[in-house]
């Protein structure tokens, strides 16, 4: 898959929903004028999950609030610019519905994507590399046609509120949302993950989400990035045809 020339934008772990609506909804604002702004001169735009805390589809209905970004995507696909929403942990219970009302392109895995002449290797992040065997079966489960058929029997004040507890959970009662550090390339399983990735399916950059910290580093003749977070660092990051790193957002919302 090929694209044209521009500028490439990617951005994850928005987690809007929590930890409040009044937090959210200041996060939320600050993303919509990030979308407003990188719209200006995108050639596509790269969502790698979590851009919901919590995000489950019914056949009629789904999760209420964040208009104001559906809106602003919605506005963008409009406009001809491709937006690409990639599955996370934490809203893999995506379907139809955001395809439908926004025109954003669900990745339910990953994505090999070659733009300006480069290979792009993009996914989430979670379940991947050493370790977390815990999570990957239990990720089995989640993703499990048959398990969410029976979830969708639950009535969705019921099941949103459980699956929005534990989500909120999952990121906010066990020190998740305690800003990230980097300690050693050791200690960074994404990292070695694409160190592996990279033998048998080499790319020129390696772009992740799911960390929660802004990373920026080589992989022989490649790159791994990671795009971080909303919740303490505001970062994405941006090809220019040229070459691809990590940058800030800084505007305050009203």
């Amino acid at each position: 898959m090929t694209a044209k020339a521009g500028k490439y934008y990617f951005v994850s772990d928005l987690h809007l929903g929590v930890p409040d609506p009044e937090t959210s909804l200041k996060r939320e604002k600050q993303f919509v004028s990030w979308l407003e702004m990188v719209s200006k001169d995108a050639q596509a735009i790269f969502i790698l999950g979590d851009l919901f805390d919590f995000w489950h589809e019914y056949k009629t209905v789904v999760p209420k609030g964040f208009v104001r970004s559906l809106a602003a995507i919605a506005r963008i696909t409009d406009a001809g610019i491709p937006v690409y929403l990639f599955h996370g942990n934490h809203d893999m219970w995506m379907d139809e519905y955001l395809s439908q009302e926004t025109g954003v392109q669900i990745v339910p895995d990953r994505l090999i994507i070659t733009l300006e002449g480069k290979s792009f290797f993009l996914a989430h992040g979670d379940g991947l590399g050493p370790g977390d065997r815990g999570y990957k079966l239990l990720k089995k489960v989640f993703r499990n046609p048959v398990c969410r058929w029976l979830f969708r029997w639950l009535h969705p004040d019921i099941g949103t509120r459980i699956a929005a507890m534990l989500s909120y959970k999952s990121r906010f009662s066990q020190g998740a949302a305690k800003q990230e550090h980097f300690k050693s390339v050791d200690e960074e399983w994404l990292f070695r993950y694409v160190q592996q990735k990279i033998k048998t399916q080499p790319c020129d950059y390696y772009l992740f989400g799911h960390r929660h910290l802004p990373l920026e580093l080589p992989v022989e003749q490649s790159v791994y990035i990671n795009t971080g977070d909303w919740i303490s660092y505001y970062s994405y990051a941006v090809f220019d045809g040229e070459r691809c790193e990590l940058r800030y957002f800084t505007h305050e919302a009203d």
